[in-house]
């Protein structure tokens, strides 16, 4: 077979990408030719994505990749929008999800569909970042913007629309907003009214591996564009009986399933159901994730302490292990700013010994991390009654080796972990499907397990784990 090549554009919260993916019917070839860093911007007390610079970094990044390509696609965080005028004009920086503007919208919105009907319609989990709960912030003060908006947009939406045109929301972003009804695929009306979302806003909500246009001659794909999405499509199992991690700034834990799971243990588990490709659900919960990290390491910075990653790992691996513990998803961790303390805070509140040097609080935030994978991943088998022989992690924080160990042996099961480029490659398989080169995921999944670069962790020191593991469900908060 030919060599294939498409343009994967991946946006996460800390970074962007540029990849060209090359298929050539035995394996992927993958080529990075643009990385940039993705600042989130502060104006008078909003939080604001810097969306015109990242896109300047994608036209970059295309622009070099464009020879060849037969297709592009793109992908990005959830949950966050934009909104056009009726010229297609971006209205406003749109704004970052840690924004403080969320704040007591989530008992607003229940105020006005309960809580229990809102997963009903949505199964969804309750998080205070959802779009629904920005989107009503809007409509609680009256924001002129919506006066004279045209289009609502997620934020791959939007730079899909940059570069074809097209207005629409793909459906497995659109699902992260908590707006959209997965049993008719199409938006929550019913929702929408009743809180005041005029309807002329929505475009409609179209599949992934839709064409949407062109750029430069290029078609225009749309791929899973959620980037958890992507990920869990280049997951490269082979067994059904699984978990994976989509390990990043957040870590998305979860399970594959054909369709939306909701029901009243659902509910109280505040778990999600996310779209997926090809007719699946992505059956999962939000954790922290490496937040924690990158947080403390910026206020370290701040401090004259400059350590990268992976010195940070090494710190956490030398200091003594279970020594202080902490909810990840505790509220207190969600805004950006000084984590160190936040952590110190918490273990005080919480009659622990404090974490004072960056070895210790690296180690409670690791620790932490892995004992969350735990408790999360024993509720998905819970709900489902599926069993779980391995654990999937992929993504940047597959590269954390003791992160990787420690959930093995928190969760006594074999890890494997890679492709670090999963959301890259998933995005790519999407686009290979719609341009003919696979029938299924499955097929693509097949040639990944025969890639190189993954890593495979056996569970050791179970017991010790298994004590800590009882010490942290007393502490932790069910969020």
């Amino acid at each position: 077979m030919k060599r294939k090549n498409v343009i994967t554009v991946d946006l996460g919260a800390e970074s962007g990408r540029v990849i060209t993916v090359g298929f050539d019917g035995n394996a992927f070839h993958m080529d990075e030719v643009h990385r940039f860093a993705n600042v989130p911007v502060s104006v008078r007390g909003t939080l604001h994505w810097d969306v015109l610079r990242v896109w300047q970094d994608i036209r970059t990044g295309i622009d070099r990749a464009h020879a060849d390509a037969a297709g592009i696609g793109l992908d990005t965080w959830g949950v966050d929008f934009a909104l056009l005028d009726r010229n297609g004009q971006l209205l406003g920086n749109p704004v970052h999800y840690r924004d403080k503007r969320t704040e007591g919208m989530m008992e607003w919105v229940f105020d006005r569909v309960p809580r229990r009907t809102l997963f009903e319609r949505t199964g969804i989990q309750f998080m205070q970042i959802n779009g629904i709960y920005q989107l009503a912030s809007m409509i609680r003060d009256h924001s002129p913007l919506l006066d004279i908006a045209a289009t609502f947009l997620t934020i791959s939406d939007l730079f899909n629309y940059w570069l074809s045109g097209y207005r629409g929301c793909e459906f497995t972003q659109a699902t992260t907003l908590q707006m959209v009804n997965p049993r008719s695929r199409d938006w929550d009306w019913a929702t929408l009214d009743t809180l005041g979302v005029p309807r002329h806003l929505m475009p409609p909500v179209t599949a992934p591996g839709t064409k949407i246009g062109e750029d430069r001659g290029v078609p225009v794909l749309l791929s899973a564009c959620h980037d958890t999405g992507s990920a869990v499509v280049g997951v490269p199992t082979t067994t059904p009986d699984y978990v994976y991690i989509s390990s990043g700034t957040w870590s998305l834990i979860g399970m594959e399933i054909s369709a939306p799971l909701i029901n009243d243990a659902s509910y109280e588990a505040n778990v999600t159901n996310e779209g997926g490709v090809g007719g699946t659900f992505r059956l999962l919960k939000n954790v922290q994730g490496l937040w924690l990290a990158q947080q403390s390491r910026q206020t370290w910075r701040d401090q004259g302490i400059d350590l990268d990653y992976e010195a940070l790992a090494h710190l956490a691996a030398e200091a003594a292990p279970f020594r202080s513990l902490i909810d990840p998803d505790e509220h207190r961790f969600l805004a950006p700013g000084d984590m160190p303390s936040r952590i110190q805070a918490f273990c005080h509140e919480t009659d622990q010994r404090i974490p004072e040097t960056p070895a210790q609080i690296m180690r409670t935030i690791y620790e932490s991390l892995a004992l969350k994978y735990r408790f999360t991943i024993d509720k998905l088998i819970a709900l489902t009654g599926r069993t779980v022989e391995r654990v999937h992690i992929v993504g940047g924080g597959s590269r954390n080796a003791l992160l990787s160990q420690m959930t093995a042996d928190v969760c006594n099961r074999v890890v494997i972990t890679g492709p670090i480029e999963a959301t890259a490659l998933g995005n790519a398989i999407v686009q290979f499907m719609a341009l003919g080169q696979f029938s299924s995921i499955a097929e693509a999944r097949e040639v990944l397990s025969k890639g190189s670069g993954m890593g495979y962790y056996e569970p050791k020191n179970t017991r010790a784990w298994e004590e800590a593991y009882g010490r942290f469900k007393k502490l932790i908060i069910s969020n």
